[in-house]
Parts: structure tokens; sequence; C-alpha cells
């Protein structure tokens, strides 16, 4: 099964970090990938640009609403993410605690769901 593993953290903890800290970080997050790309179970991931770049887009009453930035003030932003294949959400959670991140913020990890109406039992509970 298809895991996503969300990194959020305070982004005020990074700009608060020395040049040294934050090129550690960074060494660690590229080796944390690079263990779980060899071990078969990373598909992808990426880090993200500070919230500061964040584009948000909403469409209400038929119309197209753009605003700078996230989508809703949080203490953690989210800074990245890792697509993990797990046997089950136990081998998942092993896989993320090695996401250096956790240590200073939070990993949500969240079952990807095929977007197959055929094989989604509630799109078929709810047109049956």
């Amino acid at each position: 099964m298809k895991y996503l593993c969300m990194v959020f953290y305070d982004e005020n903890i990074i700009n608060n970090m020395t040049s040294s800290e934050w090129k550690s970080l960074n060494n660690e997050c590229v080796a944390c990938g690079e263990g779980l790309r060899a071990s078969g179970k990373m598909i992808g991931g990426n880090a993200l640009h500070p919230t500061a770049t964040a584009t948000s887009l909403r469409i209400r009453d038929g119309k197209t609403v753009i605003t700078d930035g996230p989508f809703a003030e949080t203490k953690e932003q989210l800074a990245g993410f890792y697509l993990l294949d797990a046997r089950d959400l136990n081998e998942a959670l092993q896989l993320a605690s090695k996401i250096p991140p956790a240590r200073f913020g939070t990993i949500e990890i969240r079952p990807i769901r095929e977007l197959d109406p055929e094989k989604d039992e509630r799109f078929q509970q709810h047109f049956a």
C-alpha cells in the first residue's frame, strides 16, 4: 500500500538555524531518502519552498479566488513529503520514524486512495 508522509514544522525553527545546522539537516534528509529508495520503500518525495512562496486557489460560487500563502494559518507548515510503499500502517510508521524533521515537527501519515470508482467502496455504496 502507498502512504504519503507529509513533513510539517514551524518555519521559525528553520529560520533560526545556523547555516551549519541547516546544511546538516538537509544532508540527513538526503541520506534518509537515499536509504528509503535503496530499500525499495520510497516511491518519491520532495522538499517544498517556504510558505511565503505558496499560492492558494479556491473556487467559490463558480469564481476562482487566488491568494498568496498557504490555505490556513497554522503553527506548523508543510515542508515536504515522502511517498512510501509499505506493507501496512505499522511499516509506514516505522519508515516515517526515520524522517529527520520528526525530531522537531510532525510527520502526518495517510494512505493513498486510488481514484478508481470501480474499486472505491464509498463510491459504490453511494451509487448502489
